[in-house]
């Protein structure tokens, strides 16, 4: 069953479970996923529809983190909600420590030592992490820290 048919077979448990708010989120899901459909004039893959749920976690972390510098508790509460429908259906992220070892490894493999390498690295290491959860802003940031301690770290 594709990301797409679950959404469509959860959207209906949920109109008849009345659960407002995962309904909601269902049908912001594949509102997302249509209209990237639309936008590149084709259906979309599996891999493709995942990334679009990617988009939208990313977009209720940043809310989150927005709404808890404005004190508006009620609206971080609802974006964790919505957050955690989201996440139920992307694979399991990455742990910290795969994302360490794998950039460490990258690093070792390109023989990067310096600040100008980190585009290098970070393309080497996204591609080394293409269909699996990362976060991109983790592995900018070890590679970065590497790379200015010398990028001599061994994984």
């Amino acid at each position: 069953m594709t990301i797409q048919e679950q959404i469509q077979k959860d959207m209906i448990e949920a109109m008849k479970a009345k659960e407002t708010l995962k309904l909601e989120v269902l049908r912001g899901m594949k509102t997302a996923i249509k209209n990237k459909e639309i936008e590149k004039i084709r259906a979309l893959s599996e891999t493709e529809a995942l990334q679009v749920l990617d988009t939208l976690v990313k977009q209720r972390k940043d809310s989150i983190e927005q709404f808890n510098k404005g004190g508006r508790v009620d609206l971080v509460e609802r974006e964790q909600a919505e957050l955690r429908i989201l996440e139920s259906y992307l694979p399991a992220a990455l742990g910290d420590e795969e994302v360490k070892s794998s950039v460490a490894q990258v690093i070792f493999e390109l023989q990067a030592n310096s600040a100008k390498d980190v585009g290098r690295v970070m393309k080497a290491a996204m591609a080394k992490f293409a269909g699996q959860r990362v976060d991109g802003k983790l592995v900018s940031d070890l590679v970065r820290a590497a790379l200015q301690a010398g990028g001599k770290q061994a994984g």
